[in-house]
C-alpha cells in the first residue's frame, strides 16, 4: 500500500498537469488573435475542411452499386438543407438521419 503522502503528491501532480494542459491552449490563443494569418485561415479553412471531410467520407462509396444512393442522398439533403436554412446543426442532423434511415432500412445488407 503506498504511503499517504505519496498518493496525495501523485494526485496533486496529476491535477497540476491536467490544469496546465487545459490552460495552455487559451494562453497560446491570446497572441494569435492579432495575427493576420490566423484571420485569413479562419475565413478559408471551414470550406477546406468540409472538402476534405467530403472526400474522406465518399472515398469508398461504390458508385456503380445501389448502396451508393444512401450516402449520396444524405449528401444532397445536407447541402439542400444548408442552402435553404443556413443552419449547420439542422444540415448535419438531417443528412445523418437520411443516411441512417436509408442505410439501415432500404439498403440493409
Amino acid at each position: 500500500m503506498p504511503d499517504t503522502r505519496y498518493a496525495v503528491a501523485a494526485v496533486l501532480v496529476a491535477a497540476a498537469v491536467t490544469w496546465g494542459l487545459r490552460a495552455l491552449p487559451f494562453a497560446a490563443l491570446t497572441p494569435l488573435r492579432a495575427s493576420g494569418t490566423v484571420r485569413y485561415l479562419s475565413t478559408r479553412m471551414p470550406a477546406g475542411v468540409m472538402v476534405i471531410l467530403l472526400a474522406y467520407c465518399l472515398r469508398d462509396v461504390p458508385v456503380t452499386h445501389a448502396r451508393a444512393l444512401a450516402p449520396l442522398a444524405a449528401l444532397a439533403v445536407t447541402v439542400g438543407l444548408h442552402l435553404w436554412r443556413r443552419n449547420a446543426l439542422l444540415s448535419i442532423l438531417g443528412g445523418t438521419a437520411v443516411h441512417t434511415l436509408l442505410a439501415s432500412l432500404v439498403f440493409a445488407p
